[in-house]
């Protein structure tokens, strides 16, 4: 007889405890009986705004269910993430980590309880989460793995007591470096009927498993429509290469698939006749189940080189294939096998192909370019990918670790050009973003070490290392220098958008609004998932068009695609206050400020940033005092050649002089005696004691114990505006920035 209160229902399961709770207790059950009681709060309003239940929570334990997979699963994600910032509050031994299962099974309903094998699946899926992890039944996995974000791991078949059949686990995988990615699922195998001609059968089957083995195929695939590509760039063969998987058991071993992939990139990037879309836009399908026709119509190419890589050892193999997306069909599919000793042979051939299926002529100069090898050495270059794979990642940490294995690379290979290029780089870009202390240096002398390492760079000069010497010839205000080098990367990489992006900045600064603008719109098609900086430079060449109204689009623009790009506002700001909107200019000079962090600037700093034609610099000046930026009209540091000192004039009026000025609060003086002897003080403080000279017409300085004992020059410009009282007479302009200074006795 059926229990007429008891009624049997399909849902999802979450089960939840804390691991290593009874130490918890153990240790402190006072502070443990508080923490668990505010996550159950939480844990309990984030199942009920995702529209489940909790059945109960006895101890450390939850019990929830949920009408729907789906919500079970976003659920867990974000308790798990909640409580990771939660924790995170917490000192490490007090931090309570919960494990979630979920399974989706028949229940049934008594009052407020549930009962079933599927609750009991479900607590024995939890148990095989990690802390602060989430683990699934095949039965949710199918339900969600095409509606979430997150990636999945097949952890295989586990026992369940009273269960006779195996459950299959899956480990949602939070990190989003794996969304969209499915690890390690098993592949079903069909089932053959049986007939007279079952061995013949067979046979073809060995036949063609053989042929696929030894000859590399792939399916057709559907064509990419091509009247919604934007391949019209001179008529050039156009190719995205996706990332390579990681097919090496060892999964640390992916910075070098990754590496396979950039350095493919780089190589078909110095090919004049090719039009070839930037890492950064490419990297965005990495680990995705991606489509090729989609790939290509999203990035606006033709072709699609995708590939995989395994490495055991010392062995390699490559997988590579070159996809025609307007035909859905494969120009060549090849297996390269060798030794990291022959890497770089096995990259030429790949390259090689492609530029023979292509029918694309390579010039003189590029042929050559080809012979010449970075590094005879492996461990040099292995060193140096793992670096440039954690430079990619952008973040403090990572920087820190690009330069330990820059560093290595350099020790493996002291003429290593493209590692001290990276270095310059790093260092350079590091400073820029902030990062200099987390680098363990001062701001400073990132800057000089940056310059160190680029000179060490121009040796056997790389694209990067041009690029690099563009920019700080930029920050000197040599325009025609950075004009050179800009010049000299794009001819060595000219389907680099990071080139392009320098080009425009070069454009603007001599006063070519319109090149700038053809630069940064040809950065964004090689590179349409990188348009916040160019947006912002094209915002700045419409300023200097006096096109107000556009500046403001292309600014906000800008900000749109990367809201965390504060300086970008700048141009927002000035606008604005050209505009005369003055709440919203006000708005964005304070979303600019922000990015400085303690640093409150006026506008002789902000404009260091901005070093435009003095016609456009005036207005861009006027448009942020408008702004609310504190400054005086006029009351920025203008350089020109006609201002600048020469070498003899520096000697004369610099060496056996005290050089004085003021940054912040503070008074500094450096006092260069006739002899060559040099000391920096700060406020009555000694801060250095080294030497001074001129070099053709720079003033050069060189302390003991600052910078690494690196040396530095500056350039030295008369300041018309200055006076003696605000110590701004002339300028001092060098790699570590701008400032003022006055000369006495």
């Amino acid at each position: 007889m059926t229990d007429q209160g008891m009624q049997r229902k399909l849902r999802a399961i979450l089960s939840a405890d804390v691991k290593g709770y009874s130490k918890l207790m153990g240790d402190d059950d006072e502070s443990t009986v508080s923490t668990i009681t505010t996550y159950r709060e939480i844990i309990a309003g984030l199942i009920e705004t995702h529209q489940g239940r909790v059945v109960d929570a006895p101890g450390d334990n939850i019990l929830a269910e949920f009408s729907s997979a789906l919500n079970a699963v976003n659920s867990a994600i974000e308790i798990q993430r909640k409580l990771e910032t939660e924790n995170e509050k917490l000192p490490d031994k007090r931090r309570m980590e919960f494990r979630i299962g979920i399974n989706l099974g028949d229940i049934l309903h008594r009052e407020d309880r549930i009962y079933g094998d599927g609750v009991n699946v479900a607590a024995r899926i939890e148990s095989l989460a990690d802390p602060g992890g989430i683990c699934v039944s095949r039965g949710v996995f199918d339900q969600v793995k095409n509606n979430v974000g997150q990636g999945f791991e097949y952890l295989g078949e586990h026992k369940v007591k009273n269960i006779s059949e195996p459950v299959r686990i899956y480990r949602v995988l939070l990190s989003p470096e794996y969304e969209g990615r499915i690890i390690g699922e098993p592949i079903s195998k069909a089932t053959i009927k049986k007939s007279t001609t079952a061995v013949i059968g067979l046979l073809l089957l060995l036949v063609v498993a053989m042929l696929w083995v030894f000859y590399p195929r792939a399916p057709q695939i559907e064509p990419a429509p091509v009247e919604n590509m934007a391949i019209s760039l001179q008529n050039k063969p156009s190719i995205a290469v996706l990332p390579f998987n990681n097919m090496s058991e060892d999964p640390n071993q992916k910075y070098f698939a990754d590496g396979m992939s950039d350095d493919l990139i780089t190589d078909l990037s110095k090919i004049s006749g090719l039009f070839v879309v930037a890492r950064n836009s490419t990297f965005a399908y990495k680990g995705k189940a991606v489509k090729i026709p989609q790939v290509a119509q999203e990035l606006g190419v033709r072709y699609v080189l995708e590939g995989s890589v395994r490495r055991v050892g010392d062995e390699v193999r490559i997988n590579a294939q070159l996809i025609d997306s307007n035909t859905g069909g494969h120009l060549w599919a090849e297996r390269y096998d060798g030794k990291m000793g022959n890497i770089f042979a096995l990259q030429d051939k790949i390259t090689g192909q492609i530029v023979n299926a292509l029918a694309v002529q390579l010039t003189a100069d590029e042929e050559k370019r080809f012979e010449i090898k970075e590094t005879s050495s492996m461990e040099a270059y292995d060193a140096f990918l793992q670096g440039w794979q954690n430079y990619l990642h952008r973040t403090p940490d990572d920087f820190v670790k690009a330069l330990s294995y820059f560093k290595k690379a350099i020790e493996l290979d002291p003429n290593y050009g493209r590692a001290y290029a990276a270095l310059a780089l790093t260092c350079w870009r590091g400073a820029g973003m902030g990062w200099a202390r987390k680098m363990g240096m001062s701001y400073p002398e990132a800057r000089v070490r940056a310059r160190h390492y680029l000179e060490l760079a121009l040796k056997n000069p790389t694209p990067t290392a041009h690029r690099v010497a563009a920019d700080m010839a930029f920050s000197r205000q040599h325009k025609q220098k950075a004009l050179a080098e800009a010049k000299q990367a794009l001819a060595l990489d000219p389907n680099n958008s990071e080139n392009h992006k320098m080009m425009g900045r070069v454009m603007m600064a001599l006063g070519k609004p319109e090149e700038c603008i053809a630069s940064n719109k040809r950065a964004m098609l090689l590179n349409p998932r990188d348009k916040a900086f160019p947006l912002g430079s094209i915002g700045i060449a419409h300023f200097a068009m006096g096109q107000y109204e556009e500046a403001v689009t292309f600014s906000e623009q800008a900000l749109e695609n990367n809201p965390k790009a504060s300086s970008l506002a700048a141009t927002l700001a000035a606008a604005y206050g050209q505009l005369g909107r003055e709440s919203e200019a006000r708005a964005a000079l304070e979303r600019y400020i922000k990015g400085w962090g303690r640093i409150k600037p006026g506008l002789p700093a902000v404009m260091y940033f901005f070093p435009l034609e003095k016609e456009h610099a005036d207005r861009f000046a006027e448009g942020l005092l408008k702004a609310g930026l504190r400054g005086k009209p006029g009351g920025y540091y203008k350089v020109s050649d006609n201002l600048r000192l020469t070498g003899e004039e520096i000697k004369s009026m610099f060496l056996g002089r005290k050089a004085s000025g003021i940054w912040g609060k503070s008074q500094w003086v450096i006092n260069r005696p006739k002899d060559g002897g040099a000391t920096y003080y700060w406020g009555p403080k000694i801060i250095g004691k080294g030497k001074s000279w001129v070099e053709g017409d720079v003033l050069c300085d060189q302390w003991r114990d600052r910078y690494g004992g690196l040396s530095y020059c500056a350039d030295i410009y008369r300041n018309p505006q200055g006076t003696p009282q605000e110590k701004n007479e002339y300028v001092i302009l060098d790699d570590r920035g701008i400032w003022g200074c006055s000369l006495e006795e």
